[in-house]
């Protein structure tokens, strides 16, 4: 897996300051519960730095809900411009057992939020640790892989501004 090291721009927040009050929603998984935890921790460091509004936080069963929960939570806010996120952030854990099932949903997940980013207005950010063990979680939670939930959460704004720019170009 990518190190936030080796990518020095993945973590510059330098122009974000204009993103104030920018509307994200949080989706995460109930499965791994203290991962997730950290994973919403983290970027809620990002935003409360940024004062960036999370409108919405859902919890589903699991990493296969995902997608869908976000295309509804999609469909359910867009009309309302005030509140309706400009990009929801999925957060999941799975962890490699003993059978295939790590590998079908792994696929289903990745596709699935994949399929979002091209179907939605919005960016989906892809926060999903996909790992061989539990210790491989922390050293992804601000051990020597970063913090992933940072990460997404600087992801998620960079992309707003990324949408708005493209939807105002003069500015």
């Amino acid at each position: 897996m990518a190190q936030s090291a080796h990518s020095a721009s993945l973590l510059d927040t330098s122009g974000l300051n204009s993103l104030a009050f920018s509307r994200v929603a949080i989706v995460s998984t109930e499965w791994n519960e203290k991962i997730i935890e950290e994973l919403i921790n983290g970027a809620q460091r990002i935003f409360d730095k940024f004062n960036v509004n999370v409108y919405y936080r859902i919890k589903v069963p699991g990493a296969f809900e995902l997608p869908f929960a976000c295309k509804q939570l999609w469909e359910h806010t867009y009309t309302d411009n005030q509140y309706a996120p400009e990009a929801i952030i999925a957060f999941g854990t799975v962890i490699r057992g003993g059978t295939p099932h790590f590998d079908y949903v792994c696929k289903a997940v990745t596709e699935g939020i994949t399929q979002l980013n091209l179907d939605l207005p919005i960016p989906t950010i892809f926060g999903v640790l996909t790992l061989d063990n539990e210790q491989q979680a922390w050293e992804r939670l601000g051990g020597i892989h970063g913090h992933k939930g940072e990460e997404a959460a600087i992801t998620a704004l960079k992309m707003i501004k990324n949408s708005r720019m493209l939807a105002n170009p003069a500015n």
